[in-house]
């Protein structure tokens, strides 16, 4: 059985992949506001200073269809050499309400968790912050977040 568990996770995130690789399901899916990603944060910064930094007009690059900010030219140094490392996951929306509900949330982009590797943003407001919420369950909201992304992503490609 677990063998069996172990393909079908490695299809589904093969499968990820390659729809998220697409340009148009790329500019359709993912949350961009006036055309930014992350609403303009810096997601370099996220990794290596463990905080949302905004990025800076002067440092702009366009990364299939999807255009990121930076705050230091080192930055988007970094992003070039190995953009899918920096990418946030579900397309930037709220990684709680993707797992929770399958559904595309704003984020606070100052909301986040780096976790192996990978970016995750959440909504919060004065009221709601959802990153405890998918702290208490994160493997089962993961796995249900991976399943409600991939449907955006292969709606469309």
């Amino acid at each position: 059985m677990k063998p069996i568990l172990t393909f079908l996770f490695a299809f589904l995130l093969l499968e990820l992949a390659n729809a998220q690789n697409n340009p148009s399901v790329r500019k359709q899916q993912f949350n961009l506001e006036n055309g930014l990603a992350l609403q303009g944060y810096d997601p370099v910064a996220y990794f290596t200073q463990n905080k949302a930094v905004k990025g800076s007009a002067a440092n702009t690059l366009t990364y299939k269809t999807i255009t990121y900010r930076f705050a230091t030219p080192a930055n988007l140094k970094a992003f070039q050499e190995n953009p899918e490392k920096y990418e946030p996951q579900y397309g930037g929306w709220c990684a709680y309400a993707m797992g929770a509900t399958g559904e595309k949330v704003e984020i606070d982009p100052e909301t986040f968790k780096v976790k192996d590797g990978k970016l995750y943003l959440f909504y919060h407001s004065f009221i709601n912050n959802t990153l405890p919420k998918w702290n208490k369950d994160e493997m089962n909201l993961q796995r249900k977040a991976d399943a409600s992304w991939l449907k955006f992503v292969h709606s469309n490609s």
